[in-house]
């Protein structure tokens, strides 16, 4: 008799072996497995993970930024098994139903005013591919086709589809896919680390806007739209700005007449302190991309807001041909909308943003020694986003060679007591559910601290 394939016992070892005979991991050199260990995870509950072993960690990553209230909340797990046994799914052309309805509404409702419109995607990469193609399209269907390029910050990341990804600034992936990609123009970025000594955050985003103003002088009259992460650059280390760079930026995008598209992908919903962190630079972009925190971490679903102005470019008869090109299956989902819903409920019946600005102070407390530790160059916050930088020498922000891996010892330490810790390289951030409590955030930090402590030594 043949033994059936799935008759071992769950435990860390069986589950770890059997995915590394056929799964293949994002964001990873599946070399590494070979001494590194996979870790299955089993269940969630609240700000904790539990693997096969029953050992748990705190995810203070909220599972790639995605996890705002916790894994298994109540209120969402129940909005997503009701609408399981109502509706699962429906084509999105032609056809609608109630849940992409009312998320539409709350979502213009909770946005900056002028924001009218939502089109649906599947994940955050999906949403940036549609407001590009959007910003374009916009502007060949307003006779302006001659505008076919896109300005993006220095150091910037917005997802890994080829549209996406060609708005990126990593080194790695355009060595890589170079070929494939478009050639947007490259923008100063206004990353406060790079401040010259004694400048203020404030006049390094000042500086970086007459960067900015100098691109836009030369190629306004090509350029469709600038894309940019609001305050964070996520993916880019965790490098943080001033929010007058926004309100500059989007002066500068009205008087040269290109679109600003706001990528906040993983920055909304509360992230930076503010429900949105354009909120913070008093801005209305063009286009604004949402995903991760947009459904609690449950299910995919992104949205691209936009205003009516935008809409009614597209909207004629058929015959003419103005309509928007750009589909997925599961657009509009109804399982991903009602779970988006149950979260913009908890948002509007808790106290969230004022817990999370709490919690972000005590954050900036915990962390404010490792400011005079030799090994870290800069300690910076926005909200409940908060990184610490590790270099060889703090003085001279002389960095580790990166063949070190001085982030993946502070990852293997976290798992080792009890927190699911994953640099960025060598830049060690925060960005817990916000249902964590002040012990856990506590605990998150005393790990982060002996780990980096370890991992220096």
């Amino acid at each position: 008799m043949t033994t059936p394939i799935f008759s071992s016992p769950l435990s860390n070892q069986t589950l770890a072996a059997r995915d590394l005979r056929h799964v293949w991991h994002p964001c990873t050199q599946m070399h590494d497995h070979e001494t590194i260990p996979m870790i299955p995870i089993v269940r969630g509950s609240g700000p904790w993970l539990h693997d096969a072993d029953g050992r748990r960690y705190l995810d203070g990553i909220s599972s790639w930024w995605t996890n705002l209230f916790g894994h298994a909340h109540p209120v969402i797990s129940a909005a997503l098994k009701q609408q399981a046994d109502t509706l699962e799914h429906v084509i999105f052309a032609g056809f609608t139903h109630e849940p992409a309805i009312r998320l539409a509404e709350e979502l213009v409702a909770i946005t900056p005013p002028g924001l009218e419109r939502v089109f649906y995607a599947d994940v955050g990469s999906a949403a940036v591919e549609v407001a590009l193609k959007m910003s374009f399209h916009y502007w060949l269907n307003t006779g302006r086709g001659e505008k076919t390029r896109f300005i993006a910050l220095a150091n910037s990341y917005h997802g890994e589809t080829l549209g996406a990804l060609s708005v990126s600034d990593v080194a790695l992936y355009r060595k890589t896919y170079g070929p494939l990609l478009l050639n947007p123009l490259t923008a100063p970025s206004p990353d406060a680390y790079l401040g010259e000594p004694g400048e203020t955050p404030e006049a390094t985003a000042q500086r970086a806007l007459e960067g900015m103003r100098a691109l836009l002088e030369e190629h306004a009259a090509t350029t469709c739209a600038v894309i940019i992460e609001p305050l964070v650059q996520c993916a880019g280390s965790m490098r943080m700005y001033h929010p007058s760079y926004l309100s500059g930026l989007r002066e500068l995008c009205d008087r040269y007449e290109v679109h600003l598209i706001a990528d906040e992908i993983a920055v909304g919903f509360g992230r930076t302190g503010t429900l949105f962190a354009c909120e913070q630079g008093g801005i209305r972009p063009d286009f604004m991309c949402l995903s991760k925190g947009l459904t609690g971490g449950y299910l995919p679903l992104a949205a691209v807001l936009t205003s009516e102005t935008v809409y009614q470019a597209f909207y004629a008869e058929y015959k003419s041909g103005r309509a928007f090109l750009h589909s997925h299956s599961y657009t509009g989902n109804p399982l991903a909308c009602s779970v988006a819903l149950a979260t913009l409920g908890l948002f509007r019946d808790q106290p969230v943003l004022a817990r999370n600005r709490e919690l972000a102070a005590r954050l900036a407390r915990r962390l404010a020694p490792l400011r005079d530790h030799p090994h870290v160059a800069d300690v910076r916050q926005h909200g409940m986003i908060a990184a610490v930088e590790l270099v060889a020498d703090a003085r001279s922000r002389t960095p580790f060679p990166a063949t070190d891996r001085r982030g993946l010892r502070v990852f293997q330490y976290g798992l080792q007591h009890e927190a699911l810790l994953r640099p960025l390289g060598d830049v060690v951030y925060f960005m817990p559910p916000y249902v964590v409590s002040d012990d856990e955030l506590d605990h998150l930090v005393d790990v982060a601290i002996r780990g980096i402590d370890v991992a220096c030594a």
